[in-house]
């Protein structure tokens, strides 16, 4: 079965966009991180959405819920699965299988301050697409390809931003 709620959620966003490309720009949602736990957090939307992260035991944490680096790599990997499914119901192809798996390395002296010159993200970030459906093998790896090229995580993480922080103490 074709997913042809998403084709049309697609194309009706695309026409009106299309149509007033001002309605393109938007200021995406915050997530507020507050210290709940030694080192675990717990971040929230304005409209309730929640998670939990923590630390692992070795680093001083409870390690009661993934780390911050793992949900990173989660939202890298659930992004761009998600603009593959897209990217294939635009096109009317049904996908059977479709798994995105990101790994990273990291050096912790980086975080740990232990070496300046080492920096404390992650490194060599990794994903394999693992893709079936009801198109010939070129036509699923450009799918993926696409799909990859246009994840708008993928895109943060490969291109970093501009970046602010400001400090209130209260």
């Amino acid at each position: 079965m074709t997913d042809t709620g998403t084709r049309q959620a697609i194309e009706q966003l695309s026409a009106a966009i299309s149509a007033d490309p001002a309605k393109a720009r938007a200021r995406n949602v915050p997530a507020t991180a507050r210290l709940t736990g030694r080192l675990k957090c717990e971040v929230t939307g304005p409209q309730g959405q929640q998670f939990v992260s923590d630390m692992p035991k070795a680093m001083g944490g409870d390690g009661s819920a993934p780390n911050p680096g793992w949900f990173l790599r989660g939202a890298l990997a659930s992004c761009t699965a998600s603009v593959i499914a897209m990217r294939a119901a635009k096109l009317g192809i049904e996908l059977e299988i479709l798994e995105v798996t990101v790994d990273s390395d990291s050096d912790l002296r980086g975080i740990l301050g232990l070496d300046d010159r080492i920096p404390a993200g992650q490194s060599a970030v990794r994903a394999t697409v693992k893709i079936r459906g009801n198109a010939n093998s070129d036509t699923l790896r450009e799918i993926a390809a696409w799909g990859e090229a246009h994840s708008p995580v993928g895109c943060t993480v490969q291109n970093a931003p501009a970046y602010s922080l400001d400090i209130e103490v209260v």
